[in-house]
């Protein structure tokens, strides 16, 4: 989950305070999916489901963040505070959750107010520590790496030793660093050689530097969270990316933000383009198709029905946005009118089919 606490990637967060401290007070056989998904009688459920959205935070990470937090004076988010290992292994357990992919998702990532070097070192320790995790429980945790994207030699370097040495599942990249969002001319050597690897590559929203004072009095995370994820959609779709990187397998987080609801009007912006075929040889409409989508805080009956118009249930992959938010959503999304194959889709199948290791 990204900046719920809507803090920029760098400077002073002016506007979280009051906000943050009120949030905390405040398979595919029809036969087969329905005994998957069926609630048993006894305590814990039958651990069934892969959840593609779920945060972790190695101690060096944790260290960092909440030394920044302190210097801004920024309350600590309790769940974050009291995370371990343990507690997230229980939490999985007690929901059903047979594996997890783990990422560093939250804002600033690993940026903090690092220079490029530490900022790469910060995602190599963070990387080394969820392949820990892997080894001691295989099956049980896949990983998207994280990558620092402020050097892009040692952002490739990176790569080369999550996929070679750590044998990651993906990586995990927020949806902008500062002012550049993923479609940026910039990013394009990280981009080509994820695309040369067939990567899957997870995208996660923040509060983005221009946009954390637009949330109209709301918690930065109700609207600037998601509108970041449509930002980053679009520039990657209109910069030809997509186009371009026809081999990686790409997943954004929440249902793709407000994607669902702004497609047909991208569509009707765009859809005519005389050069229309050199940046979504697709269509439109048929490039936001390709993608991937997770479920995380997205899991009422609108935004799944708005998503399920936009993409089959094929497309979509079961998150939770642990510990930020419980582990407990799928129950929500077997009241929004699937059907039992469609939950059995996307409460594993679909991840399984993204990431091989946690097939069962």
């Amino acid at each position: 989950m990204t900046n719920i606490f809507g803090r920029h990637q760098s400077g002073t967060c002016t506007y979280c305070h009051s906000s943050r401290r009120s949030f905390i007070g405040g398979a595919a056989a029809l036969g087969v999916a329905a005994a998957l998904f069926a609630k048993p009688s006894v305590a814990a459920p039958i651990a069934t489901l892969i959840d593609t959205h779920h945060l972790f935070f190695p101690p060096a990470y944790q260290k960092a963040w909440l030394e920044w937090e302190e210097a801004r004076q920024v309350p600590h988010f309790p769940s974050q505070v009291a995370w371990s290992k343990t507690k997230a292994i229980e939490a999985m357990d007690e929901a059903g959750i047979r594996a997890a992919v783990l990422s560093i998702a939250s804002t600033p990532g690993v940026w903090f107010d690092l220079d490029a070097e530490k900022a790469s070192q910060m995602a190599r320790d963070c990387n080394d520590y969820a392949a820990e995790w892997m080894r001691e429980k295989p099956g049980r945790f896949g990983l998207f790496a994280t990558l620092s994207m402020i050097d892009i030699e040692r952002t490739l370097k990176e790569i080369e030793y999550a996929f070679d040495t750590l044998r990651a599942d993906g990586v995990g990249l927020q949806s902008s660093y500062g002012d550049k969002w993923l479609g940026d001319s910039k990013y394009k050597p990280v981009f080509d050689e994820l695309n040369r690897r067939g990567a899957v590559v997870y995208v996660h929203p923040l509060v983005a530097d221009c946009c954390g004072t637009l949330s109209v009095g709301t918690f930065p995370a109700v609207i600037a969270v998601p509108h970041d994820t449509t930002r980053c959609v679009t520039s990657l779709l209109l910069s030809g990316g997509f186009a371009r990187w026809r081999e990686i397998r790409w997943l954004f987080s929440h249902a793709g933000g407000t994607i669902p609801m702004m497609a047909g009007r991208i569509d009707a912006f765009y859809g005519k383009r005389p050069n229309l075929k050199e940046f979504a040889p697709e269509g439109i409409l048929g490039e936001l198709r390709r993608l991937n989508y997770d479920t995380a805080n997205a899991t009422s009956a609108p935004t799944i029905a708005a998503l399920t118009k936009l993409v089959p249930a094929s497309q979509i992959t079961y998150g939770s946005d642990y510990p930020y938010f419980g582990l407990g959503q799928f129950e929500t999304l077997e009241d929004a009118g699937l059907s039992a194959a469609e939950l059995a889709s996307i409460g594993s199948g679909n991840a399984a089919r993204l990431i091989p290791r946690l097939r069962s």
